[in-house]
């Protein structure tokens, strides 16, 4: 069923060029909407399924002049079906406890954020990210959101460590991760795809049709960990199809125009 938003609340504006964190040589530019707080969560289903990602309280989405290689990507949570090593990645990550809390910035959060950020993403452009940027980014939303932190088991009955955590959204067809770090000294667990196939997972058991992983960016050795989950859909222009990982790797159109 088509969904139908109040656009009277919404103005779209365009970004001026700017160099392209993805792609060398390259610039990008973003069509974005403040989202309205009465309706927020609504607005932001009706544009997810058009495209657009949510940071705080803004949607966006990519309006590059000369490149369309950012392509919206998710999982069908219900008919997935789990490689042999994605299996291994669950068993290993078994003895984590998973618990669901409130969207609210935490400074043990913020410390894990840290060193994620300057161990993988330190020439990024979050590297610089402050207290107050990490807090805007976890509790200025109008839409239904929450953090998922996974920690190791306590020998003393307190809370373990810390060593995952993902801020979700939650909408009418899906789990959106709008953001997800981990422990960068913790290699053997595979927590970066750990942190998705255990979305894909609960998911599946809720019957939420949807992961939403944000932008596969062809060519770009940051984003190219999404194709690895197959299969996958993707928004193409004739709207969402499903790619196998054969499809991925050789058969999808080039990303320049």
């Amino acid at each position: 069923m088509t969904q139908h938003f109040p656009t009277r609340q919404l103005r779209f504006f365009l970004t001026a060029p700017s160099p392209c964190p993805y792609l060398p040589d390259r610039h990008e530019r973003k069509v974005f909407a403040h989202l309205p707080l009465s309706e927020g969560a609504i607005v932001n289903d009706s544009l997810t399924q058009v495209g657009f990602r949510r940071s705080q309280n803004i949607a966006y989405r990519p309006a590059c002049e000369s490149c369309s290689a950012c392509v919206s990507a998710r999982i069908p949570a219900k008919d997935y079906i789990f490689s042999r090593s994605e299996r291994r990645v669950l068993s290993r990550n078994e003895d984590l406890e998973r618990h669901l809390v409130e969207a609210e910035a935490t400074m043990e959060q913020f410390d894990l954020l840290r060193r994620y950020l300057l161990t993988r993403h330190a020439d990024g452009g979050m590297a610089e990210m402050t207290w107050p940027d990490y807090v805007a980014m976890v509790e200025d939303t109008a839409v239904r959101t929450h953090i998922i932190e996974y920690r190791q088991r306590s020998q003393d009955g307190g809370p373990g460590d810390l060593v995952a955590c993902a801020l979700v959204d939650l909408m009418n067809d899906g789990l959106s991760l709008v953001y997800s770090f981990y422990d960068p000294t913790i290699t053997r667990r595979s927590l970066g795809s750990f942190v998705i196939l255990d979305h894909v997972v609960q998911a599946a058991l809720t019957e939420i049709p949807y992961v939403y992983l944000g932008y596969w960016v062809r060519g770009s050795e940051k984003m190219d960990y999404k194709i690895r989950f197959s299969p996958l859909e993707l928004l193409r222009p004739e709207g969402w199809s499903l790619f196998s990982a054969r499809d991925l790797a050789k058969n999808t159109p080039s990303s320049s125009t």
